[in-house]
C-alpha cells in the first residue's frame, strides 16, 4: 500500500504516540468510515495494536494500521497536519476522491 505522511504529520504522530505511552505494539490507525455529507470520512487515531486482518505499514519510525475496507480507498493518499485560523488537524489528499463536501471533512469515490 502506498500511503504517505508529510514531515508535519509524522512529527504530530510521534507526539501523539508519546502521549499515549509509546508502547511497542501501538501505532497510527488510518480508516475510511461511512458517513459525512459526501458518503465517506477519514478517521485517524492512536491504537494500542493491530486487528487480526489489518495491513501493517512500518514507516517513519512507527506502525500504521489499515483495515481491509479502508485500504481500497487509501491507496496513494497523502496525509498532512495543518494549522490555520480555522484550527488544526490532519488533512488528506486522496487521488481516488472524485468529490467532497464544502467543509472538506468527507469525500466521494
Amino acid at each position: 500500500m502506498d500511503l504517505t505522511l508529510t514531515p508535519s504529520a509524522v512529527k504530530m504522530v510521534h507526539g501523539f504516540l508519546k502521549e499515549h505511552g509509546d508502547t511497542p505494539d501501538a501505532g497510527l490507525r488510518v480508516a475510511v468510515l461511512p458517513g459525512g455529507c459526501s458518503g465517506f470520512q477519514y478517521g485517524v487515531d492512536i491504537d494500542q495494536g493491530p486487528e487480526g486482518d489489518d495491513e501493517i505499514l512500518e514507516q517513519y519510525g512507527f506502525r500504521i494500521f489499515v483495515d481491509p475496507f479502508s485500504a481500497q480507498y487509501l491507496e496513494g493518499i497523502e496525509i498532512d497536519y495543518v494549522t490555520s485560523l480555522m484550527g488544526s488537524g490532519f488533512s488528506f489528499r486522496n487521488p481516488q476522491a472524485t468529490g467532497g463536501c464544502g467543509c472538506g471533512s468527507s469525500f466521494t469515490v
